[in-house]
């Protein structure tokens, strides 16, 4: 039985149209490159979608200081801290 829906390339059509090979590869029609007698076959392997997890938040408490923009570093005894400005609005 011959398929009549096969593609068929030659190497150097294959690289000028390498999309156009991996498009009907992927839409399922076969496709054939051939190079000097030798004929190859490009197919499609499906592949299991892998669920990707929601990220972890990077932070869990956000001081409402660094919410509103009114925030400043400032040293101590245990060096430098974070601290809200005070009075500025």
């Amino acid at each position: 039985m011959y398929n009549v829906h096969m593609k068929r390339y030659t190497a150097a059509q294959a690289r000028q149209r390498f999309a156009e090979v991996l498009d009907a590869a992927e839409h399922g029609q076969d496709v054939v490159i051939e190079r000097r007698g030798v004929r190859f076959s490009v197919r499609t392997q499906s592949t299991k979608a892998t669920r990707r997890r929601a990220p972890s938040p990077f932070f869990s408490y956000v001081d409402p200081a660094v919410l509103s923009g009114t925030w400043t570093w400032s040293w101590g005894r245990r060096g430098l801290r974070f601290a809200g400005k005070k009075g500025r609005r």
